[in-house]
């Protein structure tokens, strides 16, 4: 395809590739349907790309003559390796959705099959999803996911549900909607899925939770239940995806400065479940945010104690200071500070010696650090430089300023 020559008007404005599915908007300009509709629904623009006109009506007009025209050259050029584009299938109507979920609501046995059907809606393009919305379909799917969350033996119809919910995206807007209207309890249908569900359905149970969450209002953030960091570090442990779990991790972040959430995620191992993945792992945002959550665990007496009975705690955050990025290492100096402040005794100190957390918190001085990082190391060494300064690690510059 890249050698031959492609007439100009079988080209799509937006992408310059052969048009597959040419729809002609008000304007009379001619897009291919998957772009057009990318660039009017998913990226919210309201103008014809080529005309710059605003357009006021979003409708698209099958433009069967040029479709027609394409096949016909893909036939011509096949002998060049040309493949004929397909007749693409007729966009589906909001009747047709509204009649299958009717059916779906009257005769409960039909809903798998209706499920599956919405699924392959939905995996056809934007313009569906936009369609599945305005047919009520994500209140159908929440419903369903809430009548089936107290069955313990069966979720195959909540897995059905939350896969079709997952892939029509939905807008901060709708989330805030469903979070907040009590007949759906959807948080709880996610969290069904996050303990109950197949592997791919817990993925799509965690991002849904997370993208929750970021729009819920500080008494739901509060009122979060121990069993829910149960499962997220059960994400974690399982390592189902690095999708699932990037999303846990942001997840957990979000949760914990809200009221006992820290004192939760400690009393069910998260501290320990942390540092395993901190020593198993070099990608720099999976540690940046693995640091975040145990400076933010850190922050409470339990949070620091839990890292500091683990044997590799200490070790692991001094190794990651100055070896992953600036983000990494401010946090991880945070780390050992709160334990220098709040929990030091002469075991910790002698560890953080033992393990080289002093010789990088020494190192930090000496590079090219965030302001605010050196001067946190500094606190740090000068508030135990009693300790620390005769020993033969440390280079004693260093540590003479701080009697």
């Amino acid at each position: 395809m890249d050698e031959i020559e492609i007439p100009a008007h079988f080209l799509c404005p937006i992408s310059l590739q052969l048009m597959r599915d040419p729809v002609t908007v008000c304007t009379g300009i001619t897009y291919d349907r998957e772009n057009i509709e990318r660039w009017l629904f998913s990226c919210k623009n309201n103008t014809c790309p080529v005309t710059k006109q605003c357009l006021l009506d979003h409708g698209l007009t099958p433009n069967h003559t040029l479709r027609r025209l394409i096949q016909s050259w893909c036939t011509l050029n096949a002998s060049l390796g040309v493949e004929r584009i397909p007749t693409p299938k007729s966009p589906i109507d909001k009747t047709q959705i509204v009649k299958l979920l009717t059916e779906a609501k009257r005769f409960p046995e039909k809903q798998l099959k209706c499920l599956t059907r919405l699924r392959s809606v939905a995996f056809e393009g934007q313009r569906n999803k936009t369609c599945l919305e305005s047919a009520g379909v994500i209140e159908f799917l929440a419903t369903t996911m809430k009548n089936n969350n107290t069955q313990e033996d069966s979720t195959v119809l909540s897995e059905a549900a939350i896969e079709v919910l997952f892939h029509l995206n939905l807008s901060e807007a709708r989330l805030k909607t469903l979070i907040n209207n009590e007949e759906f309890h959807f948080i709880e249908s996610l969290f069904h899925v996050l303990r109950l569900g197949n592997y791919q359905s817990r993925v799509y149970a965690t991002m849904l939770l997370r993208s929750a969450f970021e729009v819920a209002d500080p008494i739901q953030l509060i009122s979060v239940k121990t069993a829910l960091f149960v499962e997220i570090m059960r994400v974690l442990c399982d390592q189902i995806s690095h999708q699932a779990s990037k999303a846990a991790l942001k997840l957990i972040v979000e949760l914990f400065p809200w009221g006992r959430n820290r004192i939760k995620g400690v009393e069910d191992g998260t501290v320990s479940v942390l540092i395993e993945l901190l020593l198993g792992t070099s990608e720099r945002r999976t540690c940046e945010l693995i640091l975040i959550a145990l400076d933010q665990l850190c922050g409470c007496a339990e949070g620091r104690a839990e890292l500091l009975n683990h044997g590799a705690g200490v070790a692991i955050v001094s190794k990651k200071i100055l070896r992953v990025s600036h983000v990494a290492s401010e946090r991880g100096v945070r780390i050992l500070a709160s334990i220098c402040r709040y929990s030091a005794n002469a075991r910790v100190l002698h560890e953080m010696l033992q393990v080289g957390a002093v010789s990088k918190l020494c190192l930090v001085l000496q590079v090219n650090c965030g302001f605010k990082t050196k001067e946190r190391a500094k606190e740090v060494l000068k508030l135990h430089s009693v300790v620390w300064k005769n020993s033969p690690c440390i280079p004693v510059p260093l540590l003479s300023s701080y009697p």
